[in-house]
């Protein structure tokens, strides 16, 4: 398949994927806390994955260990637990909404840490989308209150998610797609999510009920499509394309994100709806240059 049509076949894979994310999250918090879900995503993904790490530990990158933690770490592990926290207090769509903020810091942490350039529109689009963060922080249904907490830790999410991505694309091509994510789960990743759910205290408490087993059910989809599939489609992603166009996954994950929220009876507001075209609005704005070069 030639590179230019896989790439818009994994945008929009990607997109229904990871815009389902959110709700999965959501489900999964009515019956495990926070941090057990984000444990649970990565300790299961990484048992998926762990065959094919160990029959391919040999192409293992030693010489490039600090660049496979640091993307595993800020695209694989950090976001799993802020994200789960924040929806403790803000809908799911609105975590989709805000998570479309990617391409942004994709630009931000291009320019400063990678040296790309970075055009005059781009900035332009980075202020406008910030414009409609802001609308969103103060445009929810619960008289206005400033949901700040929250909203910092999705945007947090998004800017080690945005590190992930430039960091594979910059220093972990060498390694295929499928061979990368499982390293990441497998080799980096399951230790930190096993400490992490004996200090929740998970595997003294667990028990086979109905509601622990439905649990179960909605973090084991979100960790074998969300995760596992999704992370290593991402990385064939940043194969073919660039890190701004994988980036660009997130204009079309809010509209999946907020089609889910409003069938599990979510609402937006006035606000919420403005400040939402208006981040999209931005995005658009600064795609409509070329991707950014080395």
């Amino acid at each position: 398949m030639k590179a230019e049509k896989e790439k818009w076949i994994l945008l929009v894979v990607l997109s229904l994927i990871w815009g389902s994310s959110f709700i999965l999250i959501k489900k999964s918090l009515e019956h495990f806390n926070p941090f057990q879900v984000g444990a649970l995503r990565v300790l299961i993904a990484g048992i998926i994955l762990l065959p094919v790490a160990i029959s391919n530990y040999k192409l293992f990158p030693r010489k490039h260990l600090k660049w496979l933690i640091l993307a595993a770490v800020t695209g694989n592990f950090i976001p799993m637990f802020l994200f789960p926290i924040a929806e403790t207090e803000i809908s799911s769509s609105i975590a989709g909404i805000i998570n479309s903020m990617m391409p942004i810091f994709v630009i931000i942490v291009g320019a400063l840490v990678w040296k790309f350039e970075t055009t005059r529109q781009q900035v332009i689009g980075v202020c406008i989308s910030f414009a409609g963060v802001c609308l969103l922080a103060f445009g929810g249904d619960d008289g206005g209150k400033f949901k700040l907490i929250p909203i910092l830790l999705l945007l947090l999410a998004t800017l080690c998610y945005a590190i992930s991505t430039t960091t594979v694309k910059s220093k972990l091509m060498e390694l295929s797609s499928v061979i990368l994510s499982s390293f990441v789960f497998a080799f980096v990743l399951i230790l930190p999510s096993i400490i992490a759910l004996t200090m929740t205290g998970f595997f003294s408490e667990f028990s086979f009920s109905k509601d622990n087993m439905m649990g179960l059910l909605f973090v084991g989809l979100l960790s074998i499509f969300g995760t596992g599939l999704a992370m290593t489609m991402n990385y064939r992603l940043l194969k073919v394309s660039t890190p701004l166009f994988a980036s660009t996954v997130t204009l079309l994950m809010p509209i999946v994100a907020i089609i889910w929220g409003i069938l599990d009876g979510e609402k937006l507001t006035f606000l919420q709806f403005v400040g939402t075209s208006i981040i999209i609005g931005g995005l658009i704005f600064l795609r409509t240059k070329p991707d950014l070069k080395k």
